[in-house]
C-alpha cells in the first residue's frame, strides 16, 4: 500500500480550497536567485528566457521513508510524484512548446537527484532548502512533524515575469493538462 501511495492519488484525498495566497503573483518578476539543482549546477530561474514551466511541490516521496504522519489528510499535500510523472509523461509535449520545465521543493538535491534518477525525470528539479525563493516571492507554505514545505503550484513565466499562476492544484497528476492548455491558448 505505501509503495502504492507514492505513484497513484488515493480517492479519498481532501481537496485543497483557494485561500488567495497566491492572487499576488500573477504579473510579478521572479527573483534572481540561484538554486541549487539535480545537474549539479546553480540555476537562476531569472536568467531562463522565454517560457518556463515551474512547478512547486512539497515534497516527493522516497521508498524506505515513511511520510510524516498525517501527510495524506493535509490538503494538497499528497500526490507529489504523481504529478511529478505527469510532467515527466507530458515533457514532449512542452518540449515542441519550447517550455523549459523546472520543478521545485525544499527537499534536499540528494534527495531530488534520487526522484530524478527513479523516476527518470528528462527535466531538472531545484532546491529552494533555504526558502529564499519561496519567501521573496511570499509563495505558501504549510507546516508537518517540524518540516515547512511549500504548498502545490505551478508558475508560467515568460521571459521572467510571471504570466500565470495555478493554485490550489487538484487534482495534482491533472495539472499537466491545464497547463498545456493554458500555454495554447496564451502563447
Amino acid at each position: 500500500m505505501a509503495k502504492d501511495f507514492l505513484v497513484t492519488i488515493p480517492s479519498n484525498l481532501p481537496v485543497p480550497i483557494d485561500d488567495g495566497a497566491c492572487d499576488h503573483l500573477e504579473g510579478l518578476n521572479i527573483p534572481n536567485i540561484d538554486l541549487p539543482s539535480t545537474q549539479g549546477v546553480l540555476i537562476n530561474p531569472a536568467s531562463i528566457t522565454g517560457l518556463l514551466v515551474f512547478f512547486c511541490y512539497p515534497m516527493t516521496g522516497r521508498p524506505g521513508r515513511i511520510l510524516p504522519k498525517g501527510w495524506i489528510d493535509i490538503p494538497g499535500a499528497a500526490g507529489c510524484t504523481p504529478q511529478t510523472c505527469s510532467f515527466r509523461d507530458r515533457y514532449s509535449d512542452l518540449q515542441r512548446m519550447d517550455a523549459t520545465v523546472l520543478g521545485l521543493s525544499t527537499q534536499s538535491r540528494e534527495d531530488q537527484t534520487e526522484a530524478v534518477l527513479r523516476l527518470r525525470l528528462p527535466y531538472t528539479l531545484v532546491s529552494d532548502i533555504n526558502f529564499r525563493f519561496s519567501d521573496s516571492l511570499n509563495l505558501p507554505t504549510f507546516e508537518i512533524e517540524n518540516l515547512r514545505l511549500i504548498k502545490r503550484l505551478t508558475l508560467i513565466i515568460i521571459d521572467g515575469v510571471i504570466k500565470k499562476c495555478f493554485y490550489p492544484i487538484f487534482p495534482p497528476d491533472k495539472n499537466i493538462e491545464k497547463v498545456i492548455t493554458w500555454i495554447s491558448k496564451n502563447t
